[in-house]
């Protein structure tokens, strides 16, 4: 992987210095199982790879320029989970404390736009941003989830939901010596047996235990890394999108018609 000027993690203080952002982008994922045959870090490392992409491709089509900060490994997570080894489960108030810290250096910095990359199923921010519009009313603060951008029907057969062939296509695109498709699990699982709960009339966390026995769920074996390829630039290029976008919004009125 060749250095990125827009990857704080690879970059130096005497390049950024040289530079001003237009905003931040903010990686994170977990610390769980995937499947049999992907990494622990899977969510983070995907987070980290699409969100690094978007800036290099917001910077050469646009000019636009965002710094993608170092990447989150700490995911919240069903019950169930945590009882597999080194599965980290990390609180609601854990994540907040890092997000409402990261935003209050970057405010104090001068950033007023920062763009949150999830990789992770489990966590949800959108309560977080709420609170932070409250405190930080001159910060635009976005949340997404990547593997969301664009619809993967059009890219996978047989797209599931965990370390399934989305996730382990785009793995194998970004980080093939990671992989090993020959130890995977089919990703079989089991669903509420509750009409309403399948229907979505309420919601419960999903006990992986009782899911899943490989910890995935959907079948990884029709990967590719093609696929994996085509749907992060796919996600990559929408982001760049919204980069440059935000880049044009100078205050939160600005994002209004």
């Amino acid at each position: 992987m060749t250095t990125s000027p827009t990857d704080l993690s690879q970059t130096t203080y005497g390049r950024v210095r040289r530079h001003d952002y237009s905003a931040a982008i903010l990686p994170w994922g977990a610390t769980e199982p995937h499947n049999l045959h992907l990494p622990y870090l899977t969510d983070t490392l995907l987070a980290h790879a699409v969100a690094r992409d978007a800036a290099e491709l917001a910077l050469r089509l646009y000019d636009v320029r965002a710094m993608v900060l170092p990447p989150v490994s700490m995911g919240s997570q069903n019950p169930g989970q945590r009882d597999l080894p080194f599965c980290l489960h990390y609180s609601y108030d854990t994540q907040r404390s890092i997000l409402t810290d990261t935003v209050a250096s970057l405010h104090h910095q001068g950033l007023r736009r920062l763009l949150i990359v999830n990789g992770h199923g489990g966590n949800t921010f959108k309560s977080m941003v709420r609170d932070l519009a409250v405190a930080y009313p001159d910060f635009i603060i976005l949340t997404s989830e990547w593997f969301k951008v664009v619809p993967a029907r059009d890219y996978f057969e047989q797209p599931g939901d965990h370390a399934d062939e989305l996730e382990t296509s785009v793995m194998m695109h970004y980080h093939p010596e990671l992989v090993h498709p020959d130890e995977a699990g089919d990703g079989a699982s089991r669903r509420f047996a509750l009409p309403t709960l399948r229907d979505g009339v309420a919601w419960m966390p999903r006990h992986w235990d009782m899911v899943s026995s490989d910890t995935g769920i959907g079948d990884p074996r029709r990967a590719t890394a093609d696929k994996g390829k085509r749907f992060a630039a796919a996600v990559a290029a929408r982001y760049a999108q919204l980069l440059c976008e935000l880049a044009g919004a100078h205050t939160i009125r600005d994002l209004y018609e």
